[in-house]
């Protein structure tokens, strides 16, 4: 039993592990990563028989679980900020489509940053992670259904924030 234990994590571990890691660093800072990793999987090696055969939702939800539990709100969403604001400078300064391309991501980030947590949540699992609707639903313990409502309205909104940022130009 205990070989076949073993086995099953080691095999959850390297099959989900970098995945698992990308998720975990668009949410924490630099530094924290390794430490909200190495705890979901403490989590998984507790837990190993409830993880259900597809166990990538399942590891996200324990994820953003420790992240919750571990650091509060304010410091997630700073972090955030940054980084937004890191790629809004990253591009080369010798175009004109450059220049659109900052004041696309500018307007980009100032909508964002209206978003309230719960909705760049939403997006973010499918937008940044990949997850599909029922994926991101078993993430956040809510219903497909009501994660699909949840994600329309997020990015309706996001879109409005951003037409009225340009002023409708988009």
């Amino acid at each position: 039993m205990k070989a076949g234990k073993r086995a099953r994590f080691e095999e959850l571990y390297w099959r989900h592990h970098r995945e698992l890691a990308a998720f975990i660093r668009r949410r924490v800072p630099p530094d924290a990563v390794e430490d909200v990793l190495a705890e979901v999987f403490v989590v998984a090696w507790r837990r190993l028989s409830d993880i259900p055969v597809e166990a990538r939702a399942w590891l996200y939800g324990v994820a953003r679980n420790v992240i919750r539990n571990t650091y509060r709100a304010e410091a997630r969403q700073r972090a955030l900020h940054v980084r937004i604001a890191e790629e809004a400078g990253s591009a080369p300064a010798h175009t004109d489509s450059f220049d659109d391309a900052i004041a696309s991501r500018t307007d980009l980030g100032r909508a964002w940053n209206q978003l309230s947590e719960t909705e760049q949540e939403v997006i973010a699992l499918v937008a940044w992670d990949g997850l599909s609707n029922a994926e991101s639903a078993q993430v956040l313990g809510v219903t497909t259904s009501a994660f699909a409502v949840r994600l329309f309205r997020a990015r309706r909104r996001l879109l409005h924030l951003l037409e009225r940022s340009t002023g409708g130009a988009r």
